[in-house]
């Protein structure tokens, strides 16, 4: 059953983790079918045979069949998987809640009232102040403290946090006592209101 926003509640900005994690795969994306492509040619031109006289020509077939599906196996295994992992992370702010959602096949997610939130915090090592990215930690009070890892344009979300937390309304209207909670709380369809690019604010 789809969970609808909360009544008068306004997505903010959605978006994911900064794409650094993907520099190795993409480049892995790129180097292994050529080196493929290379091995192929090369035992097409029966290196092979020279290298390793019982290699025959009957060989070749196998051998070249050998390097596709390594190559193949590794952009899968490696190249594939990191994508799908960083495309299953979203953070999002509505005009109430902070919600991170995680997962494709095996869906995890958690959410936090703003009006829990007592501090927001930023937190970059060298390589995300060169990248504009950075963690967000959320202090909920007696619930703990809640990161956001690696949020692009980190400097920007923190203020649509701020902002969001400014325009709650005085009379109370959300139960602050929670901190997190757990469960699917936004459905992917199309149906909400979601048109606006990823990282940035929608006009309000």
């Amino acid at each position: 059953m789809r969970k609808e926003l909360l009544p008068g509640e306004q997505v903010i900005t959605i978006t994911r983790q900064q794409p650094r994690s993907l520099f190795l795969p993409t480049l892995a994306f790129i180097v292994v079918p050529a080196l493929a492509a290379y091995a192929c040619a090369w035992i097409i031109k029966g290196n092979p045979q020279r290298l390793a006289p019982f290699i025959t020509v009957e060989w070749t077939p196998w051998l070249v069949g050998a390097c596709v599906a390594v190559a193949g196996l590794v952009l899968v295994a490696y190249s594939l998987k990191r994508l799908l992992k960083w495309r299953s992370v979203r953070f999002i702010l509505t005009s109430r809640r902070i919600i991170a959602k995680y997962g494709m096949f095996r869906r995890s997610d958690w959410q936090v009232s703003l009006m829990a939130v007592r501090s927001v915090g930023v937190h970059q090592n060298l390589l995300q102040r060169t990248l504009h990215s950075g963690n967000i930690s959320l202090d909920t009070g007696p619930s703990g403290e809640v990161v956001l890892t690696d949020v692009p344009e980190v400097g920007k979300f923190r203020g649509y946090i701020l902002d969001a937390m400014d325009e709650l309304p005085s009379g109370g209207t959300l139960e602050a006592n929670g901190g997190i909670f757990e469960g699917e709380v936004l459905s992917d369809s199309d149906g909400l209101p979601w048109e606006l690019r990823e990282g940035g604010r929608d006009e309000r």
